[in-house]
Order: structure tokens, then C-alpha cells, then sequence
């Protein structure tokens, strides 16, 4: 009789807090419980801990809401000049509304379906409003900005964080005859870059010449100006010095002529002297 007892106060009790626990539960990290009730939501339970429910009328739903990762599909885009590109790229996204993503995707597999068509539309109108040379040199800017912008799942209650472009190649059959003709753009650029530069050296160096001429004449000027003033004003000096009596005046004569024989000598010249000259008789008396 003791024994069965036991097991019945055993059973009771196991009853009881099978009962009592069935009024709570636990939410764990980056997770979120929704609180189902004759299939509407009722409740959202997004921080970490115990939580109460009624127990039968009640259902819950843990929903993963940390960031998740999901790879694109490779694919095929044509750009703005009707070239075709082959495109592959990855995204993660996150549920920022719960409530809203159970109601209108309900799963995993639903949510990455709908997330696939939307990145890929959007891949589509980026590329599509950018010609295929631009996309190859990366002139059109960031791709994965312009997609990420494009990329709107708000009805959904999901946001995509990031998107990236893992591949942006053209299709095997074109990639030769594509990179030929950018090669030969880039080189008639080149070559454009090269002419202008040339020709605006040259005008730089005929400017400089006409400046150099022009600043060389009139120096020359100033210093022909400066020799003449020079000159003049020698001979001036020269004339107070020697003018002042003829005694002074013979003695400059006389010096004068000793430098024009020395001038004429030192170039290998021949001089004739009257003999009637005193320089002649300076000569003979040396």
C-alpha cells in the first residue's frame, strides 16, 4: 500500500510540473517567439528569458533573427548597351519585423525564394542602366551600393545588410574581342594625352623663347645705353684732366698715340712715324 502510494503522489507531482511548465517557456539568443493563439499572433517575444503562455490555447514559434548569409545564383544581365554579363553575388539579410515575416513568408526557404528575385532584380536594373566598358573599369562607382539601395524587403519584415559581388565577368564567347577593343581605346587615350602634352610643351617653349629674346634685346640695349654713358663720360674726365693747358693737352696726345702703336703692334702691324714726331724721337733716342 506504501508503495502505490508513492507512485501515485510520484505521478501527481510529475503531473503538476508538467502542467506548471507548460505555462512557461524560454527564448534564447538572436531568436524571437511569436505567441500563436487560434492562428493570429497575439504576442512577440523578442528578449532572451522566460516567458508566460496559456498552455493548449496557445502555440509558440521561435524564429531565428541574426544575421544570415545567402549566395546568389550565378546569372546572366544585359547592360544599357545590349552586351550581355555574367553576374554572381551574395547577400546577408536579417528579420527586423517578425510578426511580418511570419505572416507573409512564414520559412526559411520562402524568405531566401523571395530574397533571390529581389536581388536579382535588382542586379538587373543596376547593370541595365550601365554600358558594359563602364561596369568593366568600374567607372559607373560601387555595383554593390546601387544594389543594396535596390534591394527594399521592408513588406516582408526582412532587411538585407549587405550585398556583394563575387563575380562580373563577360560571357566566354565575347571576353577575347571585349578586352581587345578596351586595350585599343585605352591606347588611343593614351595617344590623344600624349599629343595634347606635346603640343602644350611646344606653346610653353615657343612663349619662353619670344620672353627670352625679348628680355636679351633689351639688355642689350641697356648695356649699349651703359657703354656709351661710360664712354662718354672717360672722355669727359679725360678732357678736364688734359685739356686744362697745352702742355697737358700735347702730354694726351702723346699718350693717346702711344696706345694706338701698342693696339696696332699687338695685332701684328706695321707703323709708319714721321721723323718730325717726338714719338720718333723717343724711339730712336731708346
Amino acid at each position: 500500500m506504501k508503495y502505490v502510494k508513492t507512485i501515485v503522489v510520484s505521478i501527481l507531482a510529475a503531473f503538476v510540473i508538467l502542467v506548471g511548465t507548460s505555462f512557461f517557456g524560454y527564448n534564447t539568443e538572436n531568436h524571437s517567439i511569436l505567441i500563436v493563439q487560434l492562428g493570429e499572433v497575439v504576442d512577440v517575444i523578442q528578449e532572451p528569458g522566460i516567458f508566460f503562455k496559456i498552455p493548449i490555447i496557445q502555440t509558440t514559434k521561435s524564429i531565428y533573427v541574426g544575421e544570415q548569409l545567402y549566395d546568389i545564383r550565378e546569372s546572366e544581365v544585359i547592360t544599357s548597351d545590349k552586351k550581355n554579363m555574367i553576374t554572381n553575388c551574395y547577400v546577408t539579410w536579417q528579420i527586423t519585423d517578425t510578426k511580418k515575416y511570419y505572416q507573409t513568408l512564414s520559412s526559411p526557404s520562402v524568405a531566401q525564394g523571395r530574397i533571390d528575385v529581389t536581388v536579382y532584380n535588382a542586379i538587373k536594373n543596376v547593370i541595365s542602366s550601365t554600358t558594359q566598358d563602364e561596369v568593366i573599369s568600374g567607372k559607373d562607382g560601387t555595383l554593390s551600393d546601387k544594389i543594396l539601395n535596390r534591394c527594399s524587403m521592408e513588406q516582408y519584415g526582412i532587411k538585407i545588410t549587405k550585398a556583394e559581388v563575387k563575380l562580373l565577368d563577360l560571357p566566354s564567347d565575347n571576353k577575347d574581342s571585349v578586352y581587345k577593343r578596351m586595350i585599343s581605346d585605352r591606347e588611343a587615350i593614351v595617344a590623344e594625352y600624349k599629343a595634347n602634352g606635346d603640343k602644350e610643351s611646344r606653346n610653353i617653349k615657343s612663349v619662353t623663347d619670344a620672353q627670352v629674346r625679348q628680355i636679351v634685346s633689351e639688355a642689350q640695349v641697356i648695356a649699349a645705353d651703359t657703354e656709351a654713358e661710360g664712354e662718354s663720360e672717360y672722355f669727359r674726365i679725360l678732357a678736364e684732366a688734359y685739356g686744362a693747358s697745352p702742355e697737358r693737352q700735347e702730354f694726351y696726345n702723346f699718350i693717346i698715340g702711344l696706345e694706338a702703336m701698342k693696339e696696332s703692334l699687338s695685332k701684328g702691324g706695321t707703323i709708319t712715324i714721321d721723323e718730325n714726331s717726338p714719338l720718333y724721337n723717343i724711339l730712336i733716342n731708346q
